[in-house]
């Protein structure tokens, strides 16, 4: 592949995550039992053949680090190319933290010039898909691109999230919307794009010239009516697991359809992630599931309904755990109820407590909260 990826999962969602962010990167969300929210993009990536990635982290990386430690688990562990976890540092030069999208490539864009490829593949780090760069690249070099962005139609309801792009008969953008209240298009942008390495080393040079830092502000809204920049509909399954909590909850429960967990478990090529070394599944006598993933390690005495349980989890006798999310190691004691709630990791809720939230407002305990 004639190309180098770059995953941007640098940014500060506290903000519209709250609680769940305050100890990891949006990046490191775990998703669908066994997942980290990263996986997704670097698989696309390397299932397509992109054998040189950079992930540009920044706050609350460590827990990112940790599961980027090896690049082994994507394949990446080579000679030529290889995983490249890349963070604010201090120089003579510049000290100072990421200013925006741009800037974080700009302040590593030594990567850029030592690489050869003549394409660059950029993706958000948070966003749960599937998809072939391949066809991507190739529909940008039939349409003699400067940049391709990756969009898909979405609900009315659902643009004013999103940056929502204007297209004219050919494909071009003619209009680029940032989260607009009253939106004109349906096409909204995935943050996924393709662009001439060459082509964005330029255009990031010119933009710390001229103090500009926000790829999309400055490159993709500004530039839209100067450079030729294209869509490209992607018609398949896409979710933000790092936009909001809703959102994050939304994707989780996602991957209780069949449809939707067999798109990324049953169909190659198969989503790669850092493996655990834990047991499988225990299910005790009284343990009763239905309609719930659990991951490894976990033990179950007590009910879980339409639930996303991940590794390590204890659940006791009598318990019930319905339409909920429980994080790594969380101990939920005997004749609990937990409903509509997300509990990340380590949470302990001792015997006979009752945790109820309800679809519009979820119940959320932050890590290592006991309740």
């Amino acid at each position: 592949m004639k190309a180098i990826g770059i995953i941007l999962a640098g940014g500060n969602s506290e903000m519209r995550m709250g609680d769940l962010t305050a100890h990891r990167a949006a990046a490191a969300m775990p998703v669908g039992g066994s997942y980290r929210a990263i996986d997704f993009p670097l698989t696309s990536m390397t299932s397509s053949g992109i054998g040189k990635i950079a992930v540009i982290t920044q706050y609350n990386s460590r827990s990112l680090h940790d599961h980027l430690v090896s690049s082994k688990w994507w394949d990446l562990g080579r000679k030529k190319g290889g995983l490249f976890v890349l963070s604010p540092y201090t120089s003579q030069d510049n000290s100072s933290w990421f200013r925006g999208t741009a800037d974080s490539m700009y302040q590593n864009i030594t990567f850029l010039k030592r690489s050869n490829e003549p394409y660059v593949a950029i993706s958000s780090g948070d966003a749960v898909y599937k998809l072939n760069y391949k066809k991507l690249i190739a529909y940008h070099k039939e349409k003699g691109a400067d940049i391709t962005v990756v969009y898909k139609r979405m609900e009315r309801d659902m643009l004013h999230k999103y940056g929502v792009m204007s297209l004219d008969e050919d494909s071009r953008i003619v209009d680029f919307e940032e989260k607009p209240l009253d939106s004109q298009s349906d096409c909204a942008s995935l943050g996924i794009y393709i662009v001439g390495r060459e082509l964005l080393i330029e255009l990031l040079e010119t933009l710390e010239a001229e103090g500009r830092y926000d790829f999309v502000a400055d490159i993709i809204i500004r530039l839209r009516r100067r450079l030729k920049i294209y869509g490209y509909e992607f018609s398949g399954y896409w979710s933000s697991a790092g936009s909001s909590q809703e959102d994050y909850y939304r994707t989780n429960m996602d991957f209780l359809k069949k449809d939707v967990r067999d798109i990324f478990t049953k169909q190659e090529p198969y989503i790669d992630t850092k493996p655990k070394d834990e047991p499988p599944v225990k299910y005790n006598s009284g343990a009763d599931v239905k309609d719930s993933i659990l991951g490894s390690g976990a033990i179950v005495n007590g009910t879980v309904e339409h639930s996303v349980i991940f590794r390590r989890v204890f659940i006791g006798d009598r318990a019930v755990v319905k339409n909920s999310i429980l994080m790594e190691g969380c101990y939920i004691g005997d004749g609990c109820v937990i409903e509509n709630a997300i509990l990340d990791k380590n949470v302990v809720v001792s015997a006979d407590k009752q945790i109820i939230g309800t679809p519009e407002k979820l119940f959320v305990a932050k890590k290592e909260m006991k309740l």
